[in-house]
């Protein structure tokens, strides 16, 4: 059990590196590069001790964008840890772990994520208010 808490500890590290604020943004955020994929993260929800976040890259396909990696991260503020939800990637061959993953599953899904949060801090990815994506229609005022 402890490796996983460490690497949770460490994954927070990683994410608070790649959006020290985290805990004050909302909406979302794109890191871009001169080279390489941009990263996208969406802070979904915020309470006093925890986001709600969905960090992903999009790749471009006939069909569509499609995200992969693409993580769901609970993070805990107060005890500096982040848990999990959902981890979906194709390099890797991670199985489904369902609602209850076993210590050895948590083990090696964190360890991806530590990877993965290691790699986009090297490339220099990072988040801040000014990089927030701004959708929103303008008003027929703005337009003339």
């Amino acid at each position: 059990m402890g490796k996983v808490l460490d690497l949770s500890e460490e994954n927070y590290a990683l994410l608070m590196r790649l959006a020290p604020d985290l805990a004050l943004m909302a909406g979302n955020y794109q890191s871009s590069l001169d080279q390489g994929m941009d990263l996208y993260l969406e802070a979904i929800e915020q309470t006093p001790y925890t986001s709600l976040v969905h960090l992903t890259y999009y790749f471009s396909h006939a069909v569509g964008d499609y995200p992969d990696p693409d993580a769901m991260l609970r993070v805990y503020h107060d005890s500096r840890q982040i848990d999990v939800l959902d981890l979906r990637q194709s390099t890797l061959p991670l199985q489904r772990w369902g609602l209850n993953p076993t210590l050895e599953q948590r083990w090696r899904i964190n360890l991806f994520l530590s990877k993965w949060l290691r790699y986009c801090v090297a490339q220099g990815h990072s988040f801040m208010h000014e990089n927030q994506i701004v959708n929103r229609e303008l008003s027929m005022s703005e337009l003339s």
